[in-house]
C-alpha cells in the first residue's frame, strides 16, 4: 500500500510541473490556442524568450515564445506555422 501511495504522490507531482491549457490571459485580454502570432503579441506584448525550430526539413515554422515569471510561474506558448497550437505553464526555477 505504501508503494502505491509513493506511485500516487509521483505522478501527481510530475504533472503538476507542467500544465497545458486552452488559454492564457495577458492583463485583461485572452489568448487561445488557433491565434495567430499577432494577435498574441498585441495581447500580451513581446515574449522575454523565443526560438526557432533547427530542423530544415519541416514544412512549417516552429516557435516557443515565454512570458513571465508570473506568480512564479512562466507561460510557453508553442507556434506552429504561425498559429498557437499550445499553452504551457510551469513552474520557474
Amino acid at each position: 500500500m505504501n508503494l502505491y501511495y509513493r506511485l500516487g504522490a509521483a505522478v501527481l507531482l510530475i504533472a503538476a510541473a507542467s500544465v497545458q491549457a486552452d488559454t492564457l490571459r495577458c492583463g485583461s485580454q485572452l489568448v487561445t490556442t488557433g491565434d495567430r502570432a499577432f494577435e498574441v503579441e498585441r495581447k500580451c506584448g513581446v515574449p522575454q524568450g523565443y526560438s526557432l525550430s533547427r530542423n530544415d526539413r519541416q514544412e512549417f515554422r516552429l516557435e516557443e515564445w515565454v512570458y513571465g515569471p508570473r506568480n512564479g510561474m512562466l507561460s510557453i506558448l508553442t507556434f506552429e506555422g504561425n498559429r498557437l497550437v499550445r499553452i504551457e505553464t510551469r513552474r520557474a526555477n
